[in-house]
């Protein structure tokens, strides 16, 4: 029998109506066997997620504060779910165990991290799953970065214990036994590593949307949906600002060559999109896979006759970077010219140094800072099939009458970058977008 990993997140286990929705979508396909939760999320615009309260109450006993208000509302929350549910579970002694832990100098990542939990106990009493701390599962090393090795070797082991089991998803344990969470896209990295522990056939990560859409609805107007995107397009189009999967959620199943399915739990018909490892299928009509963007760059532009005849310029100048703790995004760079375009938040309060500095290391000619850059990515695996497609983008861009400041392309070819004014940055992902999808 197939098996299966599903994730569901904050908007999916909101409330007991949503549960109801993710308990008839796992008993669905009997091969859905582990199941990996967020804590709830908002029910309605104006309301507040739990890790968002629990964050609060952290917040609070830091403080000198008084807990028990914002308390009393976490408390309301699960025991309304379990209420409208019509579940037989006593979560009293839990729900104090956790308070009395923040009161006495548990860490913030225990508190955040206790939604999860919370939610897990809930939805395995519901589905009548076993329940497996991530405490018990997941470990971290002394520096706090994951220890893949030892969390998919313990957790295959416990895995096989259970035919089927919930799994709260965000945190983990450092090895002195106190609780840490991920970072960013807690639950989805969970989910990952739980559908490479049980070498799941397929990791489906429900939402509340379809899938991905080829560029942000924000901007375009019902973009088209992507039916199959490759793990390394998703990397690109995630590092650019799309925001369905978190990019470090790829990195367990990538390596275990586990396809990921994000579905929409509001429309589970929906078959949302296929994220795989490869493909060999190439949409003629369909050039490109998705565009997406971000502000907020600066671009550094340092310039100096014969550079490229001067051995060492270029490690020189990225030693200034290293020195200073910052990370460059691209380098786009000519015969007697340096771009080096970085995130404007790293340089900002340390141009002046970080401009001297290049001075000392490297006698340019002239160095100078310019900001309000934004950088678009056109991603798509098809494009090395397909003669023409640079020259698209950019008379797509021209004829929007915007500025291209900036172009990058890899050898690989599953992607094109290109930097233009912030002002511009709409009016081109519309233009491209409009190029591209008839």
């Amino acid at each position: 029998m197939q098996v299966k990993v599903v994730k569901f997140g904050g908007s999916s286990l909101a409330d007991a109506e949503h549960f109801r929705q993710v308990a008839s979508i796992i008993k669905a396909d009997p091969a859905r066997r582990y199941v990996v939760p967020s804590a709830p999320g908002k029910r309605f615009k104006e309301d507040i997620k739990v890790t968002d309260m629990l964050y609060a109450c952290y917040e609070a006993v830091r403080g000198n504060g008084d807990l028990d208000e914002i308390y009393e509302k976490v408390k309301e929350r699960y025991n309304g779910i379990i209420a409208e549910l019509g579940l037989n579970f006593d979560i009293s002694g839990e729900l104090e165990y956790v308070k009395n832990a923040m009161l006495h100098s548990a860490g913030r990542d225990y508190a955040a991290s206790r939604g999860e939990y919370l939610n897990g106990l809930i939805l395995s009493k519901y589905l009548g799953f076993d329940f497996i701390d991530a405490e018990n599962v997941i470990f971290f090393k002394d520096n706090g970065v994951f220890d893949e090795e030892k969390t998919n070797k313990v957790l295959a082991e416990e895995l096989t214990q259970h035919e089927r089991a919930v799994i709260p998803g965000f945190y983990g344990v450092m090895p002195n036994g106190t609780i840490k969470t991920f970072s960013r896209g807690g639950s989805d990295i969970t989910g990952s590593i739980v559908a490479r522990a049980a070498e799941a056939d397929l990791y489906e990560n429900w939402t509340d949307v379809s899938g991905f859409m080829m560029a942000d609805p924000r901007i375009i107007e019902n973009p088209c949906a992507i039916e199959t995107i490759t793990y390394r397009e998703l990397r690109e189009l995630s590092y650019m600002g799309a925001t369905v999967l978190h990019e470090d959620a790829i990195f367990p199943v990538r390596y275990a060559k586990i396809p990921i399915n994000i579905r929409n739990t509001n429309a589970p018909k929906d078959d949302g999109t296929m994220i795989v490892a490869e493909t060999k299928e190439f949409d003629t009509e369909k050039v490109i896979t998705g565009i997406a963007g971000k502000k907020g760059f600066s671009v550094i532009t340092i310039e100096k006759d014969m550079m490229n005849s001067e051995i060492g310029f270029g490690r020189k100048v990225l030693e200034v970077l290293e020195d200073n703790e910052i990370s460059f995004e691209h380098l786009p760079s000519g015969i007697d010219n340096m771009s080096i375009v970085v995130s404007s938040s790293a340089i900002e309060g340390r141009r002046d140094k970080l401009v001297s500095s290049i001075r000392r290391a490297v006698r340019p000619d002239s160095v100078t800072i310019e900001d309000e850059l934004a950088l678009i990515a056109i991603v798509g695996r098809a494009m090395v099939k397909a003669k023409g497609t640079a020259a698209r983008v950019f008379d797509a861009i021209s004829n929007a009458d915007v500025n291209i400041r900036m172009i990058d392309q890899g050898s690989s070819e599953i992607s094109i970058i290109v930097g233009v004014e912030e002002r511009d940055f709409n009016k081109a992902l519309e233009a491209i977008y409009k190029e591209f999808v008839k």
